[in-house]
């Protein structure tokens, strides 16, 4: 059975960690963040962790109910480093397309917390916030209900996708990933057009564009698709 978690007012009247660091849950997860950047997800333990904070990895618990609960409180840090200062303009497809990069900026800062946590919903204070945010847009731009939770869906879903794709690729080994684009130049851009014309045709422009991520341009093309649908009448039933 889980521990239940100490609440916050309780555990400030705790003795600070042998190294006199007195522990928060913003520290935890700051320094979880540290550690998956330096270690990955295979070093991510309670026992590392309560190494580098200098105290015993049962203390985790008084703030965390368990390591997938501490991940969900990651997931939740990095959305609301996305939002952090940002302001609605009142241009819905500006605001979504900003809010949109801001996100998958924030999780490709820290490629393998990301890989660890596109996948999640924490149901926590940032993510609520976000979502409510994005469904505030698009219904004051005048999407019926149905529309409305259709878009956010893909908006959500495609902007955490290709933060898990794109933290895939940076995460790997530097001489990995290297070869990984260099193989556009070194086999695709080589290519004879009497077996492959279409990719030959296309090889100068795909050893550009394919060693970015496509984020941007789906994004774009996922809020035109939603743009159009405004000059278009919405069914009785709003879907």
């Amino acid at each position: 059975m889980a521990k239940p978690v100490v609440p916050e007012e309780k555990r400030r009247r705790r003795r600070p960690t042998r190294s006199g660091t007195v522990l928060s849950e913003q520290l935890i997860v700051e320094t979880a963040l540290r550690m998956l950047r330096e270690h990955g997800s295979a070093g991510f333990t309670a026992r590392r962790l309560g190494l580098a904070l200098d105290c015993d990895p049962s203390t985790l618990y008084r703030y965390f109910r368990g390591m997938d609960d501490l991940t969900l409180a990651i997931a939740d840090a990095l959305i609301g480093r996305a939002l952090r200062g940002w302001e609605p303009t009142g241009e819905w497809r500006a605001d979504l397309r900003a809010m949109g990069l801001r996100i998958h900026a924030a999780y490709l800062a820290h490629p393998q917390a990301a890989q660890l946590t596109t996948s999640r919903v924490s149901g926590r204070a940032n993510e609520l916030a976000a979502d409510e945010m994005v469904l505030e847009l698009l219904r004051t731009a005048g999407f019926p209900p149905a529309h409305t939770v259709r878009i956010y869906h893909a908006f959500i879903d495609q902007t955490l996708a290709f933060a898990a794709l794109d933290a895939a690729s940076l995460a790997l080994p530097s001489a990995a990933l290297r070869a990984d684009e260099a193989m556009w130049r070194s086999t695709y851009a080589r290519l004879p057009a009497t077996t492959h014309p279409r990719i030959a045709e296309a090889a100068p422009l795909l050893a550009t564009r394919m060693v970015t991520s496509a984020y941007p341009t789906a994004l774009d093309m996922l809020l035109d698709s939603a743009a159009a649908q405004l000059t278009r009448s919405p069914s009785p039933d709003g879907v």
